[in-house]
């Protein structure tokens, strides 16, 4: 149910509702279908057209972020289409870019939720392989920095280890650092973006362990 709106059998009801809980006047909302003023009026207290067009039903949905069904649409994949967004689960943990978080809570709650279809374009990992971790330090920076919220892929380590920023335990911390597999043996090199601090060059697989690669990084504006 969309807060505010008690849904109604009647797609004009609805529209009406919706109209008056968000203080739009009929002739814009006719303009913005690319109808004369009177469009929205008329379906409402008229009847006439009987249903919405297609597209206009559409428009209108998109722009009050409703589903389309409750104007009259069928009730088909209404969540894939208007935003049955994807939660994932966030660690209660930080991942340090410095020298060393020491995770004591690893509890994990929902914090951010993606489109379905955006994170499928990025990751083929079920939702239950990701999680959210915050940032801390500056041995990243400028690639990551203090604060950042990062998505990790909880799958993409062991056969599947590649060049790029992961997540690794060391001695119960969670870091999180560039990796560069060398091309010969089970080999890395351990690297930091900022060049105020040094590598850890030609570890051991056995010596590290990965728990996931980072896949995305969102991180506040000042």
């Amino acid at each position: 149910m969309v807060k505010g709106v008690v849904m109604s059998a009647d797609p004009r009801q609805t529209l009406e509702q919706l109209c008056v809980e968000r203080g739009e006047n009929f002739a814009s909302l006719s303009r913005l279908i690319g109808r004369n003023d009177a469009y929205i009026q008329q379906y409402l207290r008229k009847g006439t057209p009987r249903h919405l067009r297609e597209r206009e039903r559409r428009t209108l949905a998109r722009y009050f972020q409703v589903p389309e069904s409750m104007l009259g649409g069928p009730p088909n994949d209404d969540a894939a289409a208007y935003g049955a967004l994807v939660p994932v689960m966030r660690s209660e943990v930080r991942a340090s870019a410095g020298p060393g978080a020491i995770p004591n809570d690893e509890r994990a709650r929902p914090y951010f939720a993606f489109d379905p279809r955006w994170l499928k374009a990025i990751t083929s990992a079920p939702t239950a392989q990701l999680s959210m971790i915050r940032v801390e330090g500056d041995s990243m920076a400028p690639t990551l920095n203090a604060g950042d919220d990062i998505l990790v892929d909880l799958s993409a380590c062991a056969e599947q280890l590649r060049d790029g920023i992961h997540v690794l335990r060391v001695d119960d911390t969670l870091l999180v650092k560039r990796l560069a597999i060398h091309p010969v043996g089970r080999r890395v090199t351990v690297q930091s973006d900022n060049p105020a601090y040094g590598d850890l060059p030609d570890c051991g697989l056995h010596e590290i362990e990965c728990i996931g690669r980072v896949i995305w990084a969102g991180r506040r504006i000042a």
